[in-house]
């Protein structure tokens, strides 16, 4: 009697369902094809994969039809952040991109809403792969340039630099931009403004917040630099952005 009762329960949870009615859930082979998409940055076969039909059905995660897909939105999301790490973006980025996507799915109030914001999520994860992931560089420069991303809201000079990847600064100053056509304190900068955008697009934080975080010496100075990189000032490049994308 008691097997039988629990039977019932897994029943009523619906795996015994999705047996009885051989509905298996989405394989993993299904999930690897927008896996790859990610991790390689092929943007070109994005609308290809968003279009290859899922060979099962999804999970239950939720008696609740919209939890159910929030909660399935969550699951996708942290598949394409991982993704997207493996990739090459770096993790601070990947995760704040993970977070706002998470966030908005929260606020939705159906599940078409829900389903554009894992469409998005799945595009811009791959643009982002696309653009910063494919750098091919020494592994001595990797490790400058990872440095870089970890101490971007800090002071950032070229001994310091240079010591984490084992050079001289002499060293590291000249082969540094033989190998990205840039100075590190260009690099730097661009780190900063690239790093600057996304927040403006995937937080609420203020411009002051922003600027003092990323170590920019004044805001009017950090204005100045996103104008320059953007064409817009910072508060111009969030509400157009977010004029023209909506979720």
């Amino acid at each position: 009697m008691k097997r039988d009762a629990n039977i019932e329960i897994l029943r009523e949870h619906g795996l015994f369902q999705r047996r009885e009615e051989a509905q298996p859930h989405i394989s993993y082979a299904h999930e690897k094809i927008q896996y790859r998409v990610i991790t390689g940055g092929h943007i070109e076969d994005i609308e290809a994969a968003l279009r290859v039909p899922p060979d099962g059905t999804e999970g239950v995660l939720s008696d609740n039809e919209l939890r159910n897909r929030k909660n399935m939105l969550i699951a996708a999301i942290t598949l394409f952040t991982r993704a997207a790490i493996d990739g090459g973006l770096p993790e601070e980025l990947a995760f704040a991109m993970s977070d706002s996507y998470i966030l908005n799915g929260e606020k939705c109030m159906t599940s078409q809403d829900v389903e554009r914001i894992y469409v998005r999520a799945f595009r811009e994860f791959t643009y982002a792969v696309a653009e910063k992931g494919k750098r091919h560089y020494s592994a001595k420069i990797e490790t400058v340039m990872h440095y870089v991303h970890i101490h971007l809201h800090e002071t950032i000079t070229l001994e310091n630099a240079a010591e984490a990847a084992g050079f001289s600064a002499c060293h590291l100053s000249r082969i540094f931009k033989l190998e990205t056509g840039l100075s590190l304190v260009d690099y730097i900068q661009k780190e900063r403004v690239d790093a600057a955008r996304h927040m403006l697009i995937y937080s609420d934080y203020t411009l002051a917040v922003i600027s003092e975080y990323l170590h920019f010496s004044t805001q009017s100075y950090f204005i100045k630099i996103i104008k320059k990189h953007a064409g817009m000032t910072p508060a111009q490049y969030r509400k157009y952005y977010r004029e023209h994308e909506s979720w």
